[in-house]
């Protein structure tokens, strides 16, 4: 972290809106992370931290919906929260009877620079509480931003399923303009309950996407998690999974595909502090032109989680010489009768295969299409849920035809 004593323009401008408190204190001294931080030593932050950003204007209903329908049109139909600018729209939510809107209450992981900047400068999100053996079904929770040039948003969220109970949550990102995103997510999954979360970010490709997932499982509770990051310039999706009892289990699946100069960076810290967990993570990449990925996934067994069952891939199909990735998969183990694995691959479309798929009359164009969605599938396969494949194909096959047009 940064220990100059000159406060940057990013941080001058986040003081002058932050909330008193320790996360604001903490904010001043620390400043945004450095690259002298492990686990920021892939994703400087040295540009955003040139630029000071403002609070965001409010839009009127109609220019909402507009944008809804235009950079979200999936959330139309079915219940959904919607937030543009940082706030919620309540004409464009609609919510199920079988939740409860609940109270918010995020805490502060004073070691985590994401959870420190949402905590200091916090827009109050949506808190939801599914009540025990209730399936409250798919609700869709969609965050934009428009009209966005410097202009910062700090939205947090808090999911809390009680036993039994079971929620899809479908999450989208998107935006126009030069913004900071920097979203902050709750989950507290208790016994039995499964939450799955589906996340598309798809930010303006001028913007900041810095999210944070603090998820917290019970004895037989599941969070099923995928995302599909397409967009922003610049981007971190971190997650923290912590399997606090007996046969829980975690899902941290991701596919990113990145063009131009994109960097997106996913990190996870998977802690198994119980018996008999299951934690799985497959992470695949398409890197184009001078695409830039990071992946750093660490899994902790604690001493007590003996049979402990975790697994993390990690691949990159470079198309691009220009392109690059960075893996760092990890496993820290106190437990001796565990069955832990790890690894990574890196390389290129197959000239073979290629050359098969030209030499029966498909396309260049074609066939390198064939094949990138060959590689992804092991990770999309990942999502079971018919309607949410069926999205993300969508959006993975108008990414590709965009970038080969």
């Amino acid at each position: 972290m940064s220990g100059a004593t000159a406060i940057s323009p990013a941080i001058e401008s986040f003081l002058s809106r932050a909330h008193q408190g320790e996360a604001r204190s903490l904010l001043e001294r620390q400043g945004l992370p450095q690259r002298r931080l492990e686990a920021w030593r892939y994703t400087p932050l040295r540009d955003l931290d040139k630029t000071g950003f403002a609070a965001p204007d409010a839009v009127s209903v109609d220019e909402a919906r507009a944008l809804l329908a235009r950079l979200a049109p999936e959330a139309l139909e079915g219940h959904r929260i919607v937030v543009v600018n940082g706030a919620a729209v309540a004409a464009l939510t609609s919510l199920p009877d079988t939740v409860e809107v609940a109270d918010l209450s995020v805490p502060l992981l004073a070691d985590r620079p994401l959870s420190v900047l949402n905590n200091a400068m916090q827009q109050p999100g949506i808190a939801l509480r599914v009540a025990a053996d209730v399936d409250a079904g798919q609700i869709a929770l969609v965050s934009l931003v428009t009209n966005g040039d410097q202009v910062s948003t700090h939205l947090a969220h808090q999911i809390t399923l009680d036993a039994g109970a079971k929620l899809t949550l479908l999450d989208i990102q998107s935006g126009e303009g030069a913004y900071l995103a920097n979203p902050s997510l709750t989950v507290s999954v208790a016994e039995k309950a499964h939450l799955t979360h589906l996340r598309i970010q798809q930010d303006s490709l001028e913007a900041t996407n810095l999210a944070l997932v603090n998820a917290r499982i019970a004895e037989h509770g599941t969070y099923d998690s995928f995302t599909l990051t397409l967009g922003a310039k610049l981007s971190r999706h971190e997650v923290l999974a912590h399997l606090g009892g007996k046969h829980a289990i975690v899902h941290v699946n991701a596919a990113q595909l990145l063009a131009g100069s994109q960097h997106a960076d996913l990190t996870s810290v998977i802690t198994h502090a119980a018996p008999d967990c299951n934690s799985r993570q497959t992470v695949k990449n398409v890197l184009m032109d001078a695409g830039h990925g990071v992946f750093q996934g660490k899994i902790f067994v604690d001493r007590i989680a003996q049979k402990t069952d975790g697994y993390q891939m990690n691949q990159a199909l470079l198309l691009s010489e220009k392109a690059q990735i960075d893996s760092k998969p990890e496993l820290e183990i106190y437990a001796d009768d565990v069955k832990c694995s790890h690894g990574a691959t890196v390389g290129a479309l197959d000239d073979e295969q290629l050359f098969y798929l030209r030499a029966r009359g498909i396309p260049h164009a074609e066939a390198r299409a064939i094949l990138v969605r060959a590689f992804l599938l092991d990770a999309l396969a990942l999502v079971t849920d018919e309607a949410a494949y069926a999205l993300l194909d969508r959006r993975v096959d108008a990414w590709w035809q965009k970038r080969e047009a």
